[in-house]
Order: structure tokens, then C-alpha cells, then sequence
């Protein structure tokens, strides 16, 4: 089944673009510590604000050369009290394909020094400019999306279980287990989630690492989540615990928790599929507002939430317009999953497409 629907999704011009634009940002995001020019931890002070450097492949006599840039000089202005980036022309600073550089431990576990790109020790090379600590955007984007683009799938892997089992208990014994425990869903579903989260993140202690933050804020997301997706699943449940089947597994003397994880359960699998994907986005954009907000990953480990936040001041966003390019991952990794959601419903509902 699962081949069946790729093949079709694939097939699909949009869904297809999708797929491949959330592929090249999950390798990217893979090799992130191959890829980036610095680790997550640089930061250079005096190098604040440098916009994105400028890579030359012709040189001063006009012939074709290998790629190099200039580092900048911080300069102020005192007619317009205004700093300044300048190019300091006295030095070159070639640009080095697969070459040692800042050393690292791939995926946090192998020593590695590789990089894709890098330039010498007394050279800068920032492709997307800096932040206000020095500290490369590009590089930035690529460790702080691990973050904003895993915690989703890490909240379905708690939410799901959860709310496939209560919901299939729920609509499996019906009467009043079924009446209590869905009064009990509704009682979760009222919760205004994003507040609730707000508040449970402003109460954690200031110490906790962004690695608990993190783990914290799945676990929210999924305590929260779970009862509207229970919901549905319980619906289901009901329609399907009639079927000629499952009175067969019943009357072989098959247990309730047999019928119900192996003969009803996967009758969702459709459901379930469709809500996953377009369930990933809710919890990409949830993590971002949070560290937007200083609620969630804290500074300085990134997350494309708390990177965003420093271009919401008005100067930032008209002189330093690089560092709104995590906004712009978020919007495309939000509409590519949904796309392929939407993509994914037609092919498992047919009629879902006629009655939109």
C-alpha cells in the first residue's frame, strides 16, 4: 500500500516538487556539520552584521580565477553615524572545495575536519551574512533546523500510539466507557494549547539544556494533541467494529485487545497516514513561535524560531534582509508538507477531491 501511494504521489507535479524540496532540506540538514563552513559554536564579535560576502572568479587583469572573497572592515561613520562593511582589497582569500577545517564530530559520534567549502585561517567566508554575536547564518540554518524540522516527528511518535489505542478502546466498548472517555478527550481539546504552552514553557526552570527544552515541548505538544486525533479514530472505530470480521475474530474467541490493535485499528491506516503529514506543519510552526517568543530553544543553540526573532525589529529587516531566511524555510517546509498531505488524501480518498 505504502509503495502504491508514493508511486502516485510521485506522479503528482506539485507533490513531486514537495518531496524533493523536503529531501534536499533533510540532507542538507544530515550533513549539516559537513556542509557548514563553521560549527555551531563559532562566533565572531567583531564580525557583527557582516552582510553575505561577495565571491569573485574574475580578477583584477580580468581573467578567469578560482573563487576567492575579501573579508570585511568594520568602519564607523561619523556623518551619518552609521557602521560600515567595507572590503578589505589588500588580501585575497581563496575559496577551498572538501578541505580541512574546523574540526567536528559528525552526527555528534565520528572526529571529521571535511568540509564542503571553507576558506584559510585568517579568512571569512559567510554566504548569508552574520548575526549580532558574529555567528554565520548559513551555518546557523543548518544545525538549528535539526531542531525545528525533527521536533514534529518526534511529537507523532508519542501522540499517535496514544491517541490510535484510547480512541480505538473508546469506540470499541462504547456506553459509558465510550461516553466518559470521550467527555474526558473534550475536556483536553478545550485547552487553549498555544497559551498552555506559553505558560508551561515561562515556568521552566532557567538551567534546563535546549536537549530538554526540546524533549519538554514535544511532550506538550503530544499530551495535547492526542485527544482530537482520538476523536476521529473513535468515529472510525465505530463504523468499522460492525463489519462481518471482526464479529468473526469475536466469535473465535480472539480477546478484545486482539480484535482491536489487529482486526480494527488498521482499517485508520488511511486516516492516520493523512494526519501525520499534515499534522508535521502544526508542530514546526509551534516549536518556531515558541522560540520566537524565548519560550522554547534558547540562545545560543539555534532553532529557526529564535533565529527569526532578531529580524522583528523594522532596521534589521531593511538593512540586514538575510536574516529573515529562516521565516522563508518555515513558510516552504509548511507548504511542501502540506502539499504532499493534500496529494496524499486524494489518493486515499478519491472523493475527498470531488467534495472539496
Amino acid at each position: 500500500m505504502i509503495g502504491e501511494v508514493f508511486t502516485k504521489l510521485w506522479k503528482d507535479k506539485f507533490a513531486r516538487i514537495a518531496l524533493l524540496v523536503l529531501g534536499v532540506i533533510y540532507l542538507a540538514l544530515f550533513m549539516a556539520d559537513f556542509i557548514a563552513p563553521y560549527t555551531k559554536d563559532f562566533s565572531d564579535r567583531t564580525m557583527a552584521y557582516v552582510p553575505p560576502s561577495k565571491v569573485f572568479t574574475i580578477d583584477e587583469s580580468g581573467r578567469l580565477s578560482r573563487p576567492y572573497t575579501y573579508n570585511y572592515i568594520r568602519e564607523f561613520d561619523s556623518n551619518t553615524l552609521e557602521i560600515k562593511y567595507n572590503l578589505d582589497r589588500t588580501k585575497k582569500h581563496y575559496i577551498k572545495f572538501f578541505a580541512d577545517g574546523e574540526p567536528y564530530k559528525f552526527l555528534g559520534l565520528i572526529p571529521a575536519k571535511k568540509h564542503l567549502y571553507t576558506t584559510d585561517s585568517d579568512g571569512r567566508i559567510f554566504i548569508l551574512g552574520t548575526d549580532i554575536n558574529g555567528r554565520d547564518v548559513f551555518s546557523r540554518l543548518l544545525f538549528g533546523g535539526r531542531i525545528s524540522m525533527t521536533i514534529g516527528f518526534l511529537a507523532l511518535l508519542v501522540l499517535f500510539p496514544i491517541g490510535l489505542l484510547y480512541g480505538g478502546i473508546s469506540g470499541y466498548f462504547g456506553g459509558k466507557t465510550d461516553a466518559f472517555m470521550m467527555r474526558f478527550a473534550e475536556a483536553v481539546m478545550s485547552i487553549p494549547s498555544f497559551y498552555l504552552l506559553i505558560i508551561l514553557a515561562s515556568v521552566l526552570p532557567s538551567g534546563m539544556t535546549s536537549t530538554q527544552r526540546v524533549l519538554l515541548i514535544v511532550i506538550i505538544l503530544a499530551l495535547i494533541g492526542w485527544a482530537g486525533f482520538a476523536r476521529v479514530v473513535r468515529g472510525m472505530v465505530l463504523s468499522v467494529k460492525t463489519q462481518e470480521y471482526v464479529q468473526a475474530a469475536k466469535s473465535i474467541g480472539a480477546s478484545k485487545l486482539r480484535i482491536i490493535m489487529k482486526h480494527i485499528l488498521p482499517q485508520t491506516t488511511s486516516f492516520v497516514i493523512v494526519a501525520m503529514t499534515l499534522s508535521v506543519p502544526s508542530y514546526i510552526l509551534s516549536e518556531s513561535g515558541l522560540s520566537f517568543l524565548g519560550l522554547g530553544i534558547q540562545q545560543p543553540d539555534a532553532s529557526w524560531g529564535n533565529m527569526l526573532k532578531e529580524a522583528q525589529e523594522f532596521t534589521n529587516i531593511i538593512y540586514r534582509p538575510w536574516l529573515l531566511t529562516p521565516g522563508f524555510l518555515i513558510f516552504v517546509s509548511v507548504l511542501a508538507f502540506n502539499v504532499i498531505g493534500d496529494t496524499i488524501r486524494d489518493i486515499l480518498d478519491p472523493q475527498s477531491k470531488v467534495r472539496g
